[in-house]
């Protein structure tokens, strides 16, 4: 029977909840800055968020006469200084030898280009997130374009809603630093060498288009970014750059494979809240929550919706203010993958507005169901 990594970083018990054991206890992390152990070579850096969801984790990864670094931070000013405290308290006078990027999304590139050019190092990333994140960072300044304002209108925004959006507009780019021109390429299966130990790149999809978690066989660690968070379920939203797109179901296909390719048995170091045991038990917790949800939202469907009329089988709180541009690209997202199911339809009224419907002797059949 496989042993689990001593429990020697914080002074917390394990706590089991909902099948998922927390060897650190649970709502327990380092301070904001604090610098961690959680298994040979393995650091947990934890960085403030200026948002609700008010941390993320960082992993520090000993490199041989250096170190490698998963995940950056925020690109803002008090990122910077946490950051200058662990290079002078933690680095051990080692330097940063590469940049390791899970995804676009700025909590986790946003200092990429700063770390690289600081210590004139690599950034590696994979080709369709880096690419991706260039391409939305140049919105920044743009005024919002027509298709993306016809976009909304289709989802059922009403002059004042898109009135927000457009002054919103390119605020993306506002929390990334500058990237640098060149990168090196993760790919799927792609094996990279860490101090001495071999680590696989696992790609997911759905929450980004080309999502990179990190695989150690030896040390029986997944750095699960933001694919695999133990007590909430990432976002996977649908959006104007690729209105036909399946994003939920690509994030579905995702948890699958990952729940099939990688053992049971891993620590997984997640991007946000506490590491944990039991990745199949939290892909399986994911994979039914939105198949439960797909089939309360096809119900809904018996009688002609828009999404904004979605809202209320979808999300337990009521949607307002800020909240409403993320749950219109949820409610999307589960929309086009019943559409991708062939279980509802979608027409425009005169005003050009998207109506959903079940389509005629549909009915909702889980992908996958027969597996445990």
């Amino acid at each position: 029977m496989t042993q689990n990594p001593p429990v020697a970083a914080l002074d917390h018990a394990p706590q089991t909840v909902k099948a998922l054991t927390y060897p650190w206890g649970c709502d327990v992390a380092p301070q904001p800055g604090g610098v961690h152990p959680v298994a040979e070579g393995v650091w947990w850096l934890h960085m403030p968020l200026p948002f609700s969801l008010a941390r993320i984790n960082l992993w520090l990864l000993e490199d041989g006469d250096g170190w490698t670094v998963v995940d950056t931070g925020i690109g803002d000013q008090a990122s910077r200084e946490v950051w200058e405290q662990v290079f002078q308290r933690d680095l051990q006078g080692r330097p940063i030898k590469r940049v390791i990027v899970t995804h676009m999304h700025p909590d986790h590139v946003g200092l990429a280009g700063w770390l690289t050019e600081r210590f004139d190092c690599e950034l590696w990333m994979s080709r369709t997130e880096f690419l991706m994140c260039r391409n939305l960072v140049a919105d920044t300044g743009r005024a919002a374009p027509e298709p993306a304002v016809k976009f909304y209108r289709e989802a059922g925004f009403d002059e004042a809603a898109l009135t927000i959006y457009r002054e919103r507009f390119g605020e993306f780019g506002q929390a990334i630093g500058e990237l640098p021109d060149q990168f090196r390429r993760l790919s799927d299966g792609q094996t990279i060498e860490i101090g001495g130990r071999y680590w696989q790149i696992v790609v997911g999809m759905g929450h980004s288009p080309e999502h990179a978690c990190l695989y150690c066989p030896a040390l029986k660690i997944l750095i699960s970014g933001d694919q695999v968070i133990p007590r909430i379920s990432s976002n996977v939203s649908l959006f104007p750059t690729e209105p036909g797109g399946d994003p939920l179901g690509e994030w579905l296909e995702s948890c699958h494979r990952i729940r099939n390719r990688i053992p049971n048995d891993v620590l997984v170091l997640p991007a946000h809240q506490e590491p944990f045991y039991g990745l199949h038990a939290r892909l399986t917790q994911l994979l039914r929550s939105h198949e439960r949800a797909l089939e309360r939202l096809f119900d809904h469907l018996a009688e002609p919706r828009r999404a904004m009329d979605c809202f209320s089988v979808l999300f337990k709180r009521s949607i307002r203010g800020a909240h409403v541009m993320l749950a219109v690209g949820e409610t999307l997202a589960h929309l086009n993958c019943l559409i991708s199911r062939r279980m509802i339809s979608r027409e425009l009224d005169a005003n050009g507005v998207a109506w959903y419907r079940q389509m005629p002797g549909a009915e909702h059949e889980p992908e996958h169901e027969n597996e445990n």
